[in-house]
C-alpha cells in the first residue's frame, strides 16, 4: 500500500489510532438518518419505561454482588486465628 491512500494506516490526515469506517457503513448510516428524519424522528415512548427496568434490574444485580463478596470477605476474616 501507498502510504498517500486514505485505507494506509499513516495516511496524513487520519488521527493516529482511529479507524476509518468501510464507505458501505457510511452509506448505510447516512441512508438510516435520512429514513428516519422522514419517518418522524425516533419514537422515544417506551424507552424510559425500559431505561427503569433495566437500571433496576442492574442496580439489584450489583446489590447482590456486593452481598456476597461481604459475605465471603466476612467469613474469612471469621476464620483468621488471632491467637
Amino acid at each position: 500500500m501507498e502510504p498517500n491512500r486514505p485505507d494506509h494506516p499513516n495516511y496524513p490526515n487520519q488521527p493516529k489510532g482511529t479507524v476509518m469506517l468501510p464507505q458501505q457503513v457510511v452509506l448505510l448510516w447516512s441512508y438510516l438518518r435520512a429514513r428516519t428524519r422522514a419517518a418522524g424522528g425516533w419514537n422515544e415512548a417506551g424507552t424510559v419505561v425500559e431505561k427503569v427496568i433495566l437500571t433496576a434490574i442492574f442496580a439489584a444485580l450489583a446489590i447482590a454482588v456486593g452481598a456476597i463478596i461481604v459475605t465471603k470477605v466476612t467469613a474469612k476474616a471469621n476464620s483468621i486465628n488471632l491467637n
